[in-house]
């Protein structure tokens, strides 16, 4: 009898370390699907945002200022978001005339990037 009542408690025991292993693997899946839709939400709320600051150039640059802004997208996207940013709050509060031409973003485009050190090769 005394084998039979081991065998027992280690099914027991064995039954517990299961139901024990699938509560820590039911919270991690609810965990990580947490996290997944939160990560889903936040992509959506910059894509949102993206498209609105897309919206927005087509009112305040020119055809061809938005084509260099496409262009610069395609090498530097950050720097691309800064200025979209930027022109956006200057029209909001007017302090820019509007349409933004070519020639008035490559100045924009100049100052925001003073902070880049010019360098230079030299022979010897």
């Amino acid at each position: 009898m005394e084998v039979a009542t081991m065998t027992l408690s280690a099914d027991d025991e064995l039954a517990k370390i299961r139901a024990q292993r699938m509560a820590q693997i039911q919270t991690q899946l609810e965990e990580q699907a947490a996290a997944q839709t939160d990560a889903e939400l936040e992509q959506q709320a910059q894509a949102a945002a993206i498209a609105e600051l897309d919206n927005s150039m087509k009112r305040v640059l020119t055809p061809e200022a938005r084509s260099r802004l496409a262009s610069l997208n395609l090498v530097n996207p950050e720097l691309t978001t800064r200025v979209k940013t930027h022109l956006a709050t200057l029209a909001n509060e007017n302090r820019i005339a509007l349409p933004v031409n070519d020639q008035q973003l490559k100045k924009i485009l100049a100052g925001l990037s003073e902070s880049r050190r010019e360098t230079s090769i030299r022979r010897i």
